[in-house]
């Protein structure tokens, strides 16, 4: 096992937390926070005591994530058993990038009824309250798992390389996408236009809005990228479009 490239791996997806979450609070909590602050979907800010908090457990949970993956394809008794292909041009072009949809697929399938589970009464304070401690949640906060959350969450990295050919451009791109799209939902600011919710296509997208609600009355809402399960299973909250458009209505 090629324990230094393992570590360094664990920094560089470090770093990639800290570029994303941290360009994104610098933007929209610092420099642009006296400007935008009535368009916080919470009015009030979180503490400085939060966003410490949500540091922490983000950059344990960030390395926690990437152990799975580089132990599978760096292990010579592990490898084999996955779909890992290394040469590009093993599989054709269109399946290349058809499988990172096939990924955000699975993973909100996957996320949403883990996500699920864990509130479960008998889970829920072991595994999933120290992330529901963001009330508020900020941006900094979109790994801020608890550890036993964060090798559960891990889990998606080691079904898709078991069910699916995957190259190493997969999990990179999925890898920094998940993250950005984990910001954007913690961020406490909607980006998405109005009427967005109630779209034909724009309904079934997860947004910033339906999650920061979540976070707020801990039920409902159990998506990450899509509203698909929560339509389906009955668990979207039924405020939803209505704090949407207050949210995107407000004036300065």
């Amino acid at each position: 096992m090629n324990w230094p490239k393992i570590i360094a791996i664990l920094i560089d997806n470090a770093r990639n937390y800290s570029f994303i979450a941290g360009t994104t609070f610098l933007i929209f909590y610092v420099v642009l926070r006296k400007r935008i602050s009535f368009k916080k979907i919470q009015l009030k800010f979180p503490e400085s005591k939060d966003y410490r908090r949500e540091v922490f457990y983000s950059i344990i949970s960030i390395m926690i994530f990437t152990i799975p993956p580089v132990i599978m394809l760096l292990s010579d008794t592990i490898r084999p058993f996955t779909q890992y292909y290394p040469d590009i041009n093993q599989h054709s072009k269109l399946y290349f990038f058809l499988a990172f949809g096939l990924m955000i697929v699975i993973h909100d399938t996957y996320f949403y009824w883990i996500h699920r589970l864990i509130h479960h009464k008998k889970l829920f304070t072991l595994f999933h309250l120290v992330h529901h401690k963001s009330t508020n949640p900020s941006p900094l906060a979109a790994y801020a798992f608890h550890p036993l959350e964060a090798i559960v969450e891990s889990g998606i990295f080691i079904l898709l390389l078991l069910i699916m050919p995957l190259n190493d451009y997969h999990l990179l791109v999925f890898f920094i996408c998940s993250l950005a799209y984990n910001v954007y939902g913690h961020l406490g600011f909607e980006l998405y236009p109005k009427g967005f919710s109630k779209h034909w296509l724009g309904k079934w997208v997860n947004t910033s809005v339906n999650h920061n609600q979540h976070h707020q009355f801990f039920k409902g809402n159990y998506g990450l990228y899509f509203t698909f399960w929560d339509r389906v299973m009955g668990t979207l909250r039924p405020d939803y479009d209505k704090y949407f458009e207050e949210v995107k209505n407000r004036q300065k």
